[in-house]
């Protein structure tokens, strides 16, 4: 009888084991949730580098991990919905950036987030308790590196000076409601004292506000204009260079993309790192770690553009010794 029971019971385990072998084949890859406040072509190197951060993982995407993206296209109204869009598929983890980080703080503050190349104090924010320990379920990386967003500026008009020498009066060109453009005239009105230039802010309220802006910068004789690193404007970049370019008025920004898109220069932390920096800790949060245990990295590869097309049609020679510090060069 114990001989019968037994065969009786490893057939029926044997017949189990097909079962559950087909279940863990069949079982989805964990998702990983990126909400893009722009869109997919912009978007698309950035993609890309969170894709390699998680393969440096060991997670190859359709069996490790699926990738669900959602882009706003410059539409900030629409990332509330697109945030519970991507909810509704479960994800193990968030990616965001921008306005991104903004509507997840507000929509799902305990789903579990990894912000990138967010240029605000993420404590000011809420979305962490400190750097080193973040304790709640948001970690990331910051465009800042130690000294802040004021020593970053100093860094970025050493370099802008010597493309620009008689540079007086600078206008800004931000967002009324901009969080980082607040930011930015902050640290601007505290370092244009030391390197001896004055500050004219333009601040808009909606895009259809920018003609007036860049007019009245012109109108103030301003010797050069510094864009906003804000949301709205970097995710309608198609509509602000155009308008940059007709005031032939030298130009700079704080993110890479401007640059290459005909800015004279730009100076910033390397996104494409924090975004392959961004998939490292997101694999992380699917191999077990818990996002509040994950200290917030601060920026530590930095980036110069200078687009030497843009500075001829402006008849400026870019000083050798310039051209040997950049990082890249726009023929």
């Amino acid at each position: 009888m114990k001989r019968r029971a037994f065969l009786r019971l490893a057939a029926g385990v044997a017949a189990t084991w097909p079962a559950a072998a087909l279940a863990q084949k069949d079982a989805s890859p964990p998702v990983i949730a990126m909400l893009v406040p722009g869109g997919a072509e912009l978007a698309r190197q950035r993609v890309e580098a969170v894709r390699a951060g998680l393969k440096e993982m060991g997670l190859v995407e359709g069996t490790g991990y699926t990738l669900a993206l959602r882009f706003a296209n410059g539409d900030f109204s629409r990332l509330p919905g697109l945030a519970r869009e991507l909810d509704a598929l479960k994800p193990r983890v968030f990616v965001a950036s921008g306005a991104a980080v903004r509507t997840m703080r507000d929509e799902l503050p305990n789903a579990p987030l990894v912000f990138t190349s967010f240029a605000a104090d993420p404590i000011a924010y809420g979305l962490v308790r400190s750097y080193t320990k973040p304790g709640g379920m948001a970690t990331g990386n910051v465009m800042n590196a130690v000294g802040g967003e004021e020593s970053l500026t100093e860094k970025r008009f050493g370099f802008f000076k010597e493309l620009v020498p008689n540079l007086t009066r600078l206008g800004m060109i931000g967002t009324e409601a901009g969080v980082l453009a607040a930011m930015e005239q902050s640290a601007l009105g505290r370092v244009a004292p030391k390197l001896g230039f004055a500050l004219s802010p333009y601040l808009i309220k909606t895009l259809d506000d920018l003609d007036a802006a860049f007019a009245a910068g012109v109108k103030d004789e301003v010797s050069a204009f510094y864009i906003s690193g804000d949301s709205v404007l970097y995710n309608n970049m198609a509509r602000v260079i155009p308008l940059a370019a007709a005031t032939s008025k030298p130009t700079l920004d704080v993110y890479t993309d401007w640059a290459r898109a005909g800015l004279l220069m730009s100076y910033s932390a390397d996104l494409l790192d924090d975004f392959r920096r961004a998939g490292i800790y997101a694999a992380r949060i699917i191999q077990g770690a818990h996002p509040g245990d994950l200290p917030v990295e601060q920026a530590s590869k930095f980036v110069l553009i200078v687009n030497l097309r843009t500075a001829r049609q402006l008849g400026i020679t870019v000083p050798a010794t310039l051209l040997t510090l950049a990082d890249e060069v726009v023929e």
